[in-house]
C-alpha cells in the first residue's frame, strides 16, 4: 500500500498533503483516493481495487482486516478536524462545485478594465455589482480622500462607545430622503442589516410568523433562522401561494413578509404592489430588500419600489405628495447596500422613526459592530448625490442591457433566463461546463465573467451572470457577444432551439419582452428632474442619535 500511495502522490496534486494521514484510516482511504481520476490509474497498475469503479474488484476481507490491524495501534480517539474538512472539500471538487477565485484588480481610471497578476495584461470585467461604476468616479474618490486626510482611516469603535459622527448622520439623512422614509440606520453590510433587523424583530414581536419568498438571499435566511420564529416559504413571486399561507394565520397574529425587488441570480422582479396589498389585507408588515435595484430604477435611483410610481416621483422630486402615498412609502422596512451601485461598502435599513429607533436600540448586529470609517460613509453620500441627480446613468445602463439581450438571444440564440431587469443570466445547466466557459472567456478572450454554481443556484441551473454598466460601450458589447458565441461553439453548449423548457424557468426567445424601463422613461435627461433633487438637503435626523 505504501508503494501505491507514494506513486499516487507523485501524480495527483489533490492528495499530496493527505497521504501520511489517510494511510492510517482505511475508510478515508477508500472514500477519497478512489475519487481521484489520477489515482484510479495508479491503483489499476498495482491491481488494487477502486470501490466506485465498475470495472474493479473488491478488496478481499482478509486484506481489509490486515489494513485495520496495522493501523489500530496508531489510531486515536480524538476527532480528525483537518481530515473532516479535507474530505468535504474533496467532495465539492468531485461535484464540480468547488470555488476558484480569480485575481481581478479593477483599475479606477480605466473602467471596465482590470489586470490579473501581470499589470500590463488587461481583461474586461463583465460581472461586477458596481452597477454604475461609481466606485471609480472622480468625485467619489476625491470626497473619500478629503475625508481621509481630515478624519483618518477608522471610526474608533461602535457608535455606542466611540460615538457616531456627522458622516453617519448626513448619510442616514440622505438614505431616508431617497426612500421617502422618516429614518435610516447604517450597518457594516447589508448582510448584517438583514440578519440584525429580521432576527431582532423576530425575537421581540410576540409569536411573529415570517413569510419568505423561496429565492430570498442567504442574509435573510440567516436572519430568519436567528429569529427562531415559525416561517412559511411561499413559491417565488407566487401571490396565490402567499395569500394561501397568510389565510392560514390568525389575523391578529404578528406577521412579516420578506422579499427582494430584484433577485440577483435570475433577474426576476417581485410584484411589490400586490405584496403591499396583501400585507394590508392580512395585517402584516413588509420587509423589502432593494440591494440589486438601488441606483438602477426610479427617477432618482431609489429602486423598484420608486420605479412603480415613476411619474409621481418624477413630478415631486424628493418631496412627499400629501395627497398621494406611493408604494415605496407604504413599505415598512427597506434595506439596501452601499457596496453595489453606490460603489462603497456597508448596508442600511430605512423606515419609520419608531422602527429605526427600535432597531437602533435593540439590534445586536448594530450595537456591537464597529461603525463604518468616515471616508467610506462620505464617499457613499457623494455617490448617492450623483446617482439621484443623474438619470442618464440609469438610462444608459438600460440601453447597454437591452442591446446585449437582443443580440445574444435573437442573433446567436444564446439561452438566457427571461427577466425585465438589468441582470443577464446566460444559462449553461452544468457546473463543469460553466467553469470551462468562464475559463475560456478569461484565458482566451480576456473577458471576466464568473461562473455561478451550487449553492448560489440550484444544481442543474448553473450559469454565467453578466451585469452591464454605463461604462461599457457598444464596442465592448460586440466583443463580448463574439466571445460568448465562440465559447458556446467550442464547448458545444446547447442553444435556444434545443430547449423546450428549463425546469420552471422561462428563457428569452428574442431578448425582448416586458421591461421596467419604457421608451418614454429612457428618453428622459437630467434636465427633466425636479429642482429639489439638486438642492442641498443635508441635516441631522433624530433617529440617528436618539430622541
Amino acid at each position: 500500500m505504501d508503494t501505491i500511495i507514494k506513486s499516487g502522490v507523485k501524480q495527483c496534486p489533490f492528495i499530496i498533503k493527505n497521504s501520511n494521514k489517510l494511510v492510517q484510516n482505511k475508510q478515508v482511504f477508500t472514500e477519497n483516493y478512489s475519487k481521484c481520476p489520477v489515482f484510479k490509474q495508479v491503483t489499476r497498475n498495482f491491481t488494487l481495487s477502486c470501490p466506485v469503479s465498475s470495472a474493479s474488484t473488491s478488496l478481499k476481507p482478509k486484506e481489509s482486516v490486515k489494513i485495520e490491524d496495522s493501523v489500530s495501534s496508531k489510531a486515536t480517539k480524538t476527532f480528525k478536524y483537518g481530515q473532516f474538512m479535507e474530505n468535504e472539500l474533496l467532495k465539492k471538487r468531485s461535484e464540480n462545485s468547488y470555488r476558484y477565485f480569480n485575481n481581478i484588480n479593477r483599475i479606477a481610471k480605466e473602467f471596465p478594465m482590470a489586470h490579473q497578476n501581470n499589470l500590463n495584461e488587461k481583461v474586461t470585467v463583465w460581472c461586477s455589482n458596481d452597477y454604475l461604476s461609481l466606485s471609480k468616479h472622480p468625485q467619489v474618490i476625491q470626497k473619500a480622500k478629503e475625508t481621509l486626510d481630515i478624519y483618518g482611516v477608522g471610526s474608533g469603535g461602535t457608535r455606542n462607545i466611540a460615538g457616531h459622527n456627522m458622516h453617519c448622520m448626513y448619510l442616514e439623512n440622505e438614505l431616508a430622503k431617497l426612500h421617502k422614509q422618516e429614518g435610516a440606520l447604517v450597518f457594516s453590510s447589508c448582510f448584517v442589516a438583514n440578519d440584525a433587523v429580521i432576527s431582532t424583530l423576530g425575537k421581540k414581536y410576540p409569536n411573529l410568523v415570517l413569510f419568505s419568498d423561496e429565492l430570498n438571499h442567504a442574509s435573510m435566511i440567516v436572519g430568519i433562522k436567528n429569529s427562531r420564529c415559525p416561517k412559511k416559504i411561499f413559491k417565488h413571486n407566487d401571490m396565490e401561494d402567499l395569500e394561501r399561507l397568510l389565510k392560514e394565520t390568525p389575523l391578529d397574529q404578528p406577521k412579516m413578509i420578506l422579499f427582494e425587488s430584484v433577485y440577483s441570480m435570475c433577474g426576476s422582479v417581485a410584484p411589490i404592489k400586490k405584496i403591499v396589498e396583501l400585507a394590508k389585507k392580512y395585517g402584516a408588515i413588509t420587509f423589502l430588500d432593494e440591494v440589486h435595484a438601488m441606483g438602477l430604477y426610479g427617477p432618482h435611483g431609489a429602486g423598484v419600489a420608486e420605479h412603480l410610481d415613476f411619474q409621481e416621483h418624477l413630478k415631486n422630486g424628493l418631496a412627499k405628495d400629501p395627497e398621494f402615498k406611493s408604494t415605496m412609502e407604504q413599505i415598512d422596512l427597506i434595506t439596501g447596500t452601499l457596496g453595489k451601485s453606490f460603489g462603497s461598502v456597508g448596508g442600511y435599513v430605512a423606515g419609520s422613526k419608531v422602527m429605526v429607533d427600535y432597531i437602533r436600540s435593540f439590534a445586536s448586529g448594530f450595537i456591537f459592530t464597529t461603525t463604518l470609517p468616515p471616508a467610506v460613509m462620505s464617499a457613499a453620500e457623494e455617490a448617492i448625490l450623483i446617482t439621484k441627480r443623474n438619470i442618464s446613468l440609469r438610462t444608459q445602463q438600460q440601453k447597454v442591457t437591452n442591446y446585449l439581450k437582443t443580440k445574444l438571444a435573437k442573433d446567436l440564440k444564446i439561452p438566457m433566463l427571461k427577466n425585465p431587469s438589468h441582470i443577464i443570466p446566460v444559462f449553461i445547466g452544468d457546473a463543469l461546463l460553466a467553469k470551462k466557459a468562464s475559463d475560456i472567456l478569461l484565458n482566451k478572450h480576456k473577458i471576466y465573467v464568473q461562473a455561478i454554481n451550487f449553492p448560489t443556484v440550484a444544481k442543474g441551473t448553473e450559469r454565467l451572470r453578466i451585469t452591464p454598466t454605463p461604462g461599457h460601450t457598444f464596442e465592448h458589447c460586440d466583443i463580448l457577444i463574439n466571445a460568448i458565441d465562440d465559447v458556446f461553439t467550442e464547448l458545444n453548449i446547447s442553444r435556444l432551439p434545443n430547449y423546450e423548457s428549463v425546469t420552471s424557468m422561462e428563457l428569452f426567445e428574442s431578448g425582448e419582452g416586458e421591461r421596467l424601463w419604457s421608451e418614454e422613461m429612457m428618453s428622459l435627461t437630467n434636465n427633466d428632474l425636479h429642482d429639489n433633487v439638486f438642492a442641498n438637503q443635508r441635516e441631522f435626523l433624530e433617529s440617528s442619535s436618539g430622541y
